[in-house]
C-alpha cells in the first residue's frame, strides 16, 4: 500500500435528505477504516432522519420513508459512529464540503462531544478536480477504469473513494504519500477555515477573520469592538449558520475575552509595581 498511516484513516459517505448542512438529516452512512497496517474494517447503517425525504431525493440516492422508518436515528447510533471512527483521520468525495460538515451537524445536535479539530481531512474529490476535473463516476472510469454500479448506495461510493485514492497515489508521484500533505493539498482554497462552511477563516497573520457579507476580512476582535451585537446576532437560533460554525466562533470569541482578561490583569499588575515603586521612593 503506498499510503502512509501513522493512525487510521476512515473513509465515509453519507445520504441525506438534502444538501442543506444546516438543515438536511444523514438517512445512511457507510465507514470504510484503513488500519495502517493495511488491514481494513467497515460499518454501514440507514439511519431514521426523523423527517420526511422528498420524492426528489428520494430518486438520487434511493432511500425511501419506508426503508428507514424502523431505523435507528443519529442519536442512537451517535456513540457507535465515534467508537468505530476512533482517533482516525477523516477522507472522503466532497466529504470537506458535504460529508464532514453535516457529520459535525449531527454530532452537535444530539450533544454528542467528537474533537475534529485535531484530525486531517482528505478530500478525493478535490485532489481529482486539482489533476483531472471529474465526477465521482468519471473518477472511477478514469482511474480505475471501472464503472461505479449503484452510485449514491453510500458504502459503493464509500469502496470507489477508496479505489480513487488509491489510484491518485500510484498516478502521480509528485503527490505526498502522508494523511497529512494530502489533506493540505485537497483542501479548497489558500485560506485555512475555521470551520467547514469557510465563513470563518485564518488570515497570514494567524488571526481568525469573518470570510463573508459586511465584514468580510475582518478579525473576529475588531468586528466585536466595533459591533458588539453582530457576534450575539451571529449564534442566535434566529440564524440558519451551521451549528459547527456557531461553536467555532464562540471558540474563538473565548479565546479573545481571555486575551483580553490577560492584558487587563498584566496591566494591573503592572500598575500595582509602579505604585509600589512610587510608594517606596516616597518614604
Amino acid at each position: 500500500m503506498k499510503l502512509k498511516l501513522t493512525r487510521p484513516l476512515s473513509i465515509f459517505d453519507l445520504e441525506a435528505t438534502g444538501l442543506n448542512i444546516s438543515k438536511e438529516r444523514i438517512v445512511e452512512i457507510a465507514i470504510l477504516k484503513i488500519l495502517p497496517d493495511g488491514s481494513q474494517e467497515r460499518f454501514k447503517s440507514l439511519v431514521n432522519p426523523e423527517i420526511h425525504i422528498s420524492e426528489e431525493v428520494i430518486k438520487i440516492h434511493g432511500i425511501s420513508n419506508e426503508d428507514v422508518k424502523n431505523a435507528p436515528t443519529f442519536k442512537d447510533l451517535s456513540k457507535r459512529i465515534i467508537d468505530f471512527i476512533g482517533d482516525s483521520d477523516l477522507a472522503g468525495y466532497n466529504s470537506n464540503k458535504f460529508d464532514i460538515p453535516l457529520l459535525a451537524e449531527e454530532l452537535i445536535r444530539v450533544d454528542c462531544e467528537f474533537n475534529l479539530s485535531d484530525r486531517h481531512f482528505v478530500d478525493v474529490q478535490n485532489i481529482f478536480h486539482k489533476m483531472e476535473q471529474r465526477t465521482l463516476s468519471a473518477a472511477y472510469q478514469f482511474y480505475c477504469q471501472k464503472e461505479l454500479i449503484d452510485a449514491h448506495d453510500a458504502m459503493n461510493d464509500t469502496n470507489a473513494t477508496w479505489e480513487v485514492l488509491k489510484s491518485q497515489l500510484e498516478k502521480y508521484d509528485n503527490l505526498q504519500t502522508d494523511v497529512s500533505s494530502l489533506a493540505e493539498f485537497s483542501r479548497a482554497g489558500n485560506l485555512k477555515t475555521l470551520d467547514f462552511a469557510g465563513r470563518l477563516v485564518i488570515n497570514e497573520d494567524g488571526v481568525g477573520v469573518y470570510n463573508f457579507g459586511k465584514h468580510k476580512g475582518k478579525t473576529i476582535k475588531e468586528v466585536h469592538e466595533t459591533e458588539p451585537g453582530y457576534y450575539s446576532w451571529f449564534i442566535s437560533p434566529s440564524t440558519d449558520f451551521p451549528l459547527y460554525t456557531k461553536q467555532k466562533l464562540r471558540e474563538e470569541m473565548e479565546k479573545i475575552k481571555n486575551e483580553q482578561k490577560a492584558e487587563k490583569e498584566s496591566s494591573l499588575d503592572l500598575n500595582s509595581q509602579l505604585e509600589a515603586l512610587k510608594s517606596k521612593f516616597q518614604k
